[in-house]
């Protein structure tokens, strides 16, 4: 298992990214302004469920690829420095834009909860970022690569569940100020851009 000051670093990385609005969270908004508080937490839960498919995706096939070229693990942490690297720089140097999200019309909470899923499961974005996120953390000398992998995405699930679900009790009134905020969106962006560009140089530095 990665070692405790590993772990903390990553949970540290992970809630900059986290409490970053994105497609997620707007849906989540969107979905407590439309229909309550609710359907703003099952539209949560439904990004969760989401991301496992993300988590088990990486996990098996990542997983097989390391054991099967051990080479493929540098370069797999030098193309995730890159691309984190690149994410950094586009956050520090974009202008950040603050907007309330687009009303959606009322659902059933079945359906708010698979379009969730599917908010989620069908974002090229999600999977590239794991992808270049998730192995930089994982140590082939702590044991397994498939059980590190696993613990690190459910953490990172866990951990944006409850941020959503905050977002979800929130969104008729603190949480869609602060959203609409450009000064609040502007410091996020800057911190989750400062922190892509330090994770992005301490993996290219990585033996």
């Amino acid at each position: 298992m990665p070692a405790a000051a590993t772990i903390a670093l990553f949970m540290a990385a992970a809630l900059a990214l986290n409490l970053t609005p994105g497609p997620d969270m707007m849906y989540v908004t969107a979905r407590s302004v439309a229909d309550g508080r609710r359907a703003g937490v099952v539209a949560a839960l439904g990004i969760g469920a989401g991301t496992l498919v993300h988590i088990a995706a990486l996990a098996l096939g990542l997983a097989a690829l390391l054991a099967a070229v051990p080479l493929a693990y540098d370069v797999l942490r030098l193309a995730g420095a890159v691309y984190l690297l690149a994410i950094g720089v586009q956050l520090l140097v974009r202008r950040p834009t603050a907007g309330a999200a687009h009303r959606l019309a009322p659902s059933a909470l079945g359906t708010v909860f698979a379009q969730a899923v599917l908010t989620n499961v069908l974002n090229p974005k999600v999977a590239l970022f794991f992808l270049a996120f998730l192995p930089q953390f994982v140590d082939p000398a702590a044991g397994p690569a498939l059980a590190q992998i696993v613990l690190l995405g459910l953490l990172f699930d866990l951990q944006g569940t409850g941020v959503n679900v905050a977002v979800a009790l929130l969104a008729s009134g603190t949480s869609a100020r602060l959203r609409a905020n450009t000064r609040v969106v502007s410091v996020l962006q800057w911190l989750t851009g400062a922190i892509f560009v330090a994770l992005g140089a301490r993996l290219t530095l990585a033996k």
